[in-house]
C-alpha cells in the first residue's frame, strides 16, 4: 500500500437505470459497477456507493436517516400535525421538512441488518472495502423524542444499536458520518460519547467522516473546524475524513491540533463543484497539507463528502484524479 491511501466518503451518484428498473439484481449489478470504477481508477479503499439506501422521497439526505432508523425498534413513523410544524421550525432541522420517525419506546436494531449489506459489498469487491454508517448524533437530531427526554441519552440509546450492528461487520474500515455536529459545536461532548460507543465495536480500523453537508452543492451547516478540536481528539477512531477543499484554507492549520494517533484525512475533491481537479492540484493539495501539519500526517486523501448529487462522468473523473494526483506527490518527494 502507497503511505497516502486514496478512499471515497461513500455515496455515489444513483445510475439512471437502477431508478428506472429497480431490482435485487440490479442493485448487485450497480453496486459491482460502483466498486470497479474506483478499483480501476486505482482507489485503494473502495466503498459500495450507498445505492441501496436511495430514497426517492428523501433528496435531501439521499437515505442515510431513514435507512437506518426507520427498522429500528422503538421507532413509529407517525407523528401529530403540531410535531410536524414544531419540527419545521426547529433551527438545527432546515434541510428537511419531515420527521423520519418518532421514539417511542426503547431504540433496539429491530429489522436493520447492516452486516448483510456489507457482507455483499465486500463480495463484489477485490480491494479493501470501506463501509460507512450514519452516527447516533445526526440521527438522534432528526428524530422527535417520546420516551428518552433528552438528546444526550436518545444518541447514546442509538449508539447502542448501532455497535450491535458494526461489531458483525466485516469490512476494512467503518466509517461513521456526522453531518450536523460541525454545525452545532456546542453539543461535542455528548455527541462523542455516543459515538466512541459505535467506534469501540468496530472488529477493523474505524474512521468518522465529518462535513458541513450538501444539498445541491450548498452547505448546509455553518462554522468552523477550529471549533471541533475537542471533538476530534476525543474520538476513539484510527483516522478522520474532513471536508477541506471546499472550506477557506486558513482553517487547515486547526488540524494541528489533532493528536497524534488520529490518522488525517485531507479531502482533496470539491464535490460541491463541477469543475474537475487535475492530478497537479490534488498533489499540490497534499503538498500544502503536508508543509503545514508536519511530513507524513496525511493519512489517506479522498472526495469532501459523497459524490451522489454529481453527474457521473464528473464523479468517475473526480474519482480517477485522486490516485494519479497521490502518485505524482510522492514521484515528487521520492
Amino acid at each position: 500500500m502507497p503511505r497516502i491511501q486514496t478512499t471515497v466518503v461513500g455515496s455515489y451518484p444513483v445510475p439512471e437505470w437502477l431508478v428506472a428498473l429497480p431490482s435485487e439484481q440490479a442493485l448487485a449489478d450497480a453496486t459491482r459497477v460502483v466498486i470497479g470504477i474506483q478499483e480501476q481508477a486505482g482507489i485503494d479503499l473502495v466503498c459500495d456507493g450507498e445505492l441501496y439506501r436511495f430514497d426517492v422521497n428523501h433528496p435531501e439526505t439521499n437515505g442515510m436517516i431513514e435507512y437506518f432508523v426507520r427498522p429500528m425498534d422503538g421507532i413509529t413513523q407517525r407523528f401529530s400535525f403540531e410535531d410536524l410544524i414544531a419540527y419545521r421550525a426547529s433551527s438545527g432541522m432546515k434541510f428537511r421538512t419531515r420527521p423520519p420517525g418518532t421514539v417511542i419506546g426503547p431504540i433496539g436494531s429491530g429489522a436493520l441488518d447492516l452486516p448483510l449489506a456489507c457482507a455483499r459489498a465486500k463480495a463484489l469487491a477485490t480491494k479493501p472495502l470501506k463501509f460507512t454508517v450514519t452516527g447516533p448524533h445526526m440521527l438522534a437530531k432528526t428524530l422527535i423524542d417520546r420516551h428518552y427526554g433528552n438528546l444526550p441519552d436518545l444518541a447514546a440509546a442509538i449508539g447502542d444499536a448501532l455497535a450491535e450492528q458494526v461489531r458483525h461487520c466485516e469490512a476494512a474500515v467503518v466509517q461513521v458520518d456526522e453531518a450536523n455536529l460541525p454545525g452545532h459545536p456546542e453539543e461535542w461532548e455528548w455527541a462523542a460519547a455516543a459515538i466512541n460507543r459505535v467506534l469501540d465495536a468496530v472488529p477493523g480500523k474505524s474512521a468518522v467522516h465529518l462535513c458541513f453537508g450538501n444539498y445541491g452543492g450548498q452547505s448546509v451547516q455553518k462554522g468552523t473546524w477550529d471549533r471541533l478540536m475537542r471533538y476530534l481528539n476525543a474520538l476513539h477512531a484510527d483516522h478522520i475524513v474532513m471536508e477541506v477543499a471546499h472550506r477557506p484554507p486558513e482553517e487547515l492549520a486547526a488540524f494541528r491540533e489533532l493528536e497524534p494517533r488520529i490518522g488525517f484525512g485531507l479531502g482533496v475533491i470539491d464535490i460541491k463543484a463541477n469543475e474537475v481537479e487535475t492530478p497537479e492540484q490534488v498533489a499540490r493539495a497534499i503538498e500544502r497539507a503536508e508543509s503545514l501539519l508536519g511530513a507524513g500526517r496525511v493519512a489517506y486523501i479522498h472526495p469532501d463528502c459523497g459524490f451522489w448529487m454529481l453527474k457521473r462522468p464528473i464523479a468517475d473523473a473526480k474519482i480517477r484524479a485522486m490516485p494519479a494526483g497521490r502518485d505524482l506527490f510522492e514521484r515528487a518527494g521520492a
